[in-house]
């Protein structure tokens, strides 16, 4: 089975979101593909399978399957539309999300992903003691945002992981506006196994719809603070999605040779 290392929303190796893609002739079970997932211990791993109605695509972290990942759906488009489909410059996954496209559009990668309802709720001296500093706004959709004074605050943050474990949310996200880009955000997925997400494209489904809002801006341009860190362009458009656009850098190709 074939598997490639792919760097997402950056163009330079070694910095971005690391993602493992994994393309095989049949499913595997679902204990196989985690325990490969927690072998690569990357904060994803793409599994794809090409089946009569398309690409069907899934993801692991370490810690479970979830619904949706934004730059293991980018790093796979790479790898499907520059070794399996050379010619085309589109490819559709079929997902827990639903259908998501994505198109090779020069050296970006477009997805078009769904956005999610927000609503605001209260923040908690829990929040304030998992960050380390208290956000001035809290709104929860398929993760929890939390928004910050500036964005000095989300650069310097150290989270306690454990009482991050606490809070609801799929993923928690610190959020502020920022200087050179239209915000700065950092993704905290502890109860994944994955202490932070490098560049969560997913998130951004939130982010940079929150932003959108608050700016009054179609467009956003958006950079996650973490140690890798990564830029993402992103476009709300009218039928609750949104463009999710980014560079991609292939870093290796292995054989996955122990029997799953």
């Amino acid at each position: 089975m074939k598997q490639y290392i792919v760097d997402a929303f950056t163009s330079k190796p070694f910095s971005g979101n690391p993602a493992a893609v994994c393309i095989m002739d049949k499913w595997r079970s679902e204990e196989s593909m985690m325990k490969l997932a927690m072998e690569n211990n990357l904060s994803e791993t793409a599994f794809i399978v090409k089946e009569e109605t398309g690409y069907h695509l899934r993801w692991f972290t370490p810690g479970a399957e979830v619904e949706l990942c934004g730059h293991a759906t980018l790093a796979s488009a790479f790898v499907i539309l520059n070794f399996y489909e050379k010619g085309e410059n589109e490819v559709r996954f079929n997902t827990l999300s639903g259908e998501l496209i994505v198109k090779r559009k020069g050296n970006l990668y477009e997805m078009n992903f769904p956005t999610y309802e927000l609503r605001e709720i209260p923040v908690t001296d829990e929040m304030e003691k998992a960050y380390g500093t208290k956000p001035i706004k809290a709104v929860l959709g398929l993760d929890l945002v939390c928004v910050f004074e500036n964005e000095e605050q989300v650069r310097n943050m150290k989270p306690d992981q454990n009482l991050l474990m606490q809070i609801p949310g799929r993923i928690q996200n610190a959020t502020a506006a920022g200087v050179e880009t239209d915000c700065v955000s950092r993704s905290f997925g502890p109860k994944y196994a994955v202490s932070e997400d490098p560049v969560c494209g997913s998130a951004h489904c939130q982010i940079a719809d929150y932003w959108s809002n608050v700016l009054g801006k179609k467009e956003i341009y958006a950079y996650q603070a973490s140690k890798r860190g990564g830029y993402l362009h992103c476009e709300l458009l009218e039928n609750n999605r949104i463009l999710l656009c980014g560079e991609v850098v292939l870093v290796a190709i292995s054989e996955i040779v122990a029997e799953l």
